[in-house]
């Protein structure tokens, strides 16, 4: 251990003051990874207060999401100009200022308006964090520290759709949003006394054109997955601009980084092999994140028959193995090699999703619960270890920037895999559904006689359109199989990622940063 890691050590917080800092960070963390998701099951009672189509209350998301998206970025540069305590107060008090005129709303316009400014304030709030919760632990507790804070960026989507039902069917909609305020105070009140100032770079410049191709890109590849199935992707113009401009956003960003003296992102955190690799298995972990839980509800409800209350229960296994595994995985990181950790995670996931393509809608409940352990407690323990190995190599200067990256991409994938299992879902339906109606027609005599015949008779309107919805059952089934088929495959893959990382040693070697092991 080097001289500057003792001086670093002391400098951090210990005690009281780290465990009220560690709170403070968590509940910032909750508080948004929460509001990406509660307001969802809220929406048709938010339509009829505001007045509003039902394409045009999808803006409650959409304006969110997008704002969100854009503001991730540049979180590292103004944590490096501001200081990173002002620009985390400044964050809770705009989003809890914005949670709270969410909620006295009086029109659409209003609430995208405030919505808007919900994601640019709690943007910040994971990224700044995380990488609070990074610098006041040392390397040797940091595993256990990334598994406490990964339960609230794991755990909030999965458990946002069922907070905001309950506040909703037991007081109103604007509840989803109020409930923010306490939460919100206690978290700034914490960062105000606890939490020290580590100063600012007056001398820094903005890099707007760096910026300004990046939101643009981000923007309109948000705006293009949000609206695209509505809109019967590239079959509508608007698609097709936003696509192109994401495209040439995303591009320029790449050629202004790599030709700028001083870009907005430093290209030194793409060298970093590390990093590097961490941001794609990120990326697939999103990806499986939310488009699980988007796939599993409709399926237990449509296809199993379980009533709303009961397929939110048997929803809830999948987020207590994430938790568990967290635990657990954050303590062994410190005893063993992570990528081992990993691969076991990533081995649990691949085994879950593939057992799914098995499933019928008559899945018996056991095997379901079953199932959504292991699959929690796979992400677990990919989650805990993939943050510290992925940050091993990256010098502390970069930590912020590299947190906003992570939650960049982690939402980006999110996004990605929501929008193409949905259109799977839906293509695939329908093509398994003309398959299947090619073999039902009078010369089937399976269809022609026994109780086939009975219930679904093709000369009679009535039993013929029970027999269409029928078949329809039948390709949805399929179809589903096929997106817990193709996600098993976008988790596969990235076993291979862990064989060109480096695993960190058990020992600092300076001041947060630690040396590797091949």
């Amino acid at each position: 251990m080097s001289a500057a890691a003792p001086a670093a050590d002391a400098a951090r917080p210990i005690g009281a003051t780290r465990t009220i800092i560690t709170v403070c960070a968590m509940t910032a963390t909750l508080m948004q990874a929460l509001d990406a998701t509660i307001a969802n099951v809220a929406l048709p009672y938010m339509q009829g207060s505001l007045s509003a189509t039902a394409d045009q209350i999808t803006w409650v998301l959409t304006s969110y999401i997008v704002a969100a998206a854009i503001m991730t970025a540049p979180v590292g540069w103004l944590s490096a100009r501001f200081g990173r305590k002002t620009v985390f107060l400044a964050s809770l008090i705009g989003f809890t200022i914005a949670s709270m005129l969410c909620g006295v709303a009086q029109s659409l316009t209003q609430m995208v308006i405030f919505r808007l400014a919900q994601g640019v304030f709690g943007a910040a709030l994971v990224p700044l964090s995380q990488a609070t919760m990074m610098d006041i632990y040392p390397v040797s507790q940091r595993g256990q520290a990334m598994a406490v804070w990964g339960m609230g960026v794991m755990l909030g989507p999965i458990l946002g759709p069922t907070l905001g039902g309950w506040l909703t069917d037991a007081y109103n909609w604007r509840w989803v949003f109020y409930v923010n305020l306490p939460f919100g105070l206690i978290a700034i009140a914490g960062l105000v006394v606890f939490m020290k100032d580590e100063g600012r770079n007056d001398a820094l410049r903005f890099d707007w054109v760096g910026f300004g191709v990046l939101a643009l890109g981000i923007g309109a590849f948000q705006m293009m997955l949000d609206r695209g199935e509505q809109l019967d992707w590239f079959g509508s113009t608007e698609i097709v601009v936003e696509a192109v401009l994401a495209g040439l956003g995303l591009y320029l960003f790449t050629v202004h980084m790599a030709t700028h003296d001083k870009p907005f992102l430093s290209p030194r955190l793409f060298r970093d092999r590390n990093f590097a690799a961490g941001l794609v298995i990120m990326f697939a972990i999103g990806m499986v994140l939310l488009a699980t839980s988007a796939l599993l509800a409709p399926y237990l409800q449509r296809l199993g028959g379980y009533p709303v209350q009961t397929a939110g229960l048997l929803m809830a296994p999948r987020g207590f193995g994430t938790m568990i595994a967290m635990m657990i995985g954050g303590r062994l990181v410190s005893r063993m090699d992570p990528r081992i950790v990993m691969f076991c995670g990533l081995a649990m996931i691949a085994w879950s999703l593939w057992e799914m393509t098995g499933w019928t809608p008559d899945i018996d409940t056991r095997s379901m619960i079953i199932n959504s352990i292991a699959q929690g407690a796979g992400l677990g323990l990919v989650f805990t270890p993939l943050t510290v190995v992925a940050f091993a190599t990256l010098p502390p200067e970069l930590r912020t920037d590299g947190t906003a990256l992570f939650s960049l991409v982690r939402n980006v994938g999110s996004a990605i895999g929501v929008s193409i299992t949905s259109f799977l879902l839906a293509q695939n339906t329908q093509i398994m559904h003309a398959q299947i109606a090619e073999h039902v027609t009078p010369f089937n005599a399976a269809v022609q006689s026994g109780g086939a015949y009975q219930f679904w008779n093709i000369a009679n309107p009535a039993t013929l359109a029970a027999l269409n919805a029928e078949i329809t059952k039948q390709a949805t089934a399929i179809a589903y199989v096929d997106d817990f088929k193709f996600m098993m495959l976008v988790t596969l893959p990235t076993a291979l990622l862990l064989l060109i990382m480096k695993a960190p040693s058990r020992a600092p070697a300076g001041d947060g940063h630690v040396e590797v092991l091949d």
